[in-house]
């Protein structure tokens, strides 16, 4: 068996039975589910992405990096979001 950069070993697709990739499949779906259950359920992440967004095209910055570690540990984001979904739900 070749061994991939990182160590990985290379895909194997006979590795899994039908019965494994058919549960595996359910499996990715149900998780998609919940996820978009989640976000939809959740604004906060929308206003945190977008937010990131818009300041990471306003800024432009040279190391998106360094500017997404400063903008998701800045410690008034929690205060930002919580008046801005005070905000919608006011315009609401």
């Amino acid at each position: 068996m070749a061994t991939l950069q990182g160590g990985l070993l290379e895909s194997d697709p006979g590795a899994l039975s039908p019965a494994q990739l058919e549960q595996l499949r359910d499996l990715k779906i149900q998780t998609r589910i919940a996820s978009e259950k989640y976000l939809r359920t959740h604004k906060e992440v929308e206003l945190l992405i977008s937010g990131f967004f818009r300041e990471m095209f306003l800024k432009r910055p040279d190391d998106i990096r360094e500017f997404a570690s400063d903008y998701f540990t800045d410690p008034r984001l929690p205060n930002k979001i919580h008046l801005q979904l005070i905000k919608e739900k006011k315009a609401a």
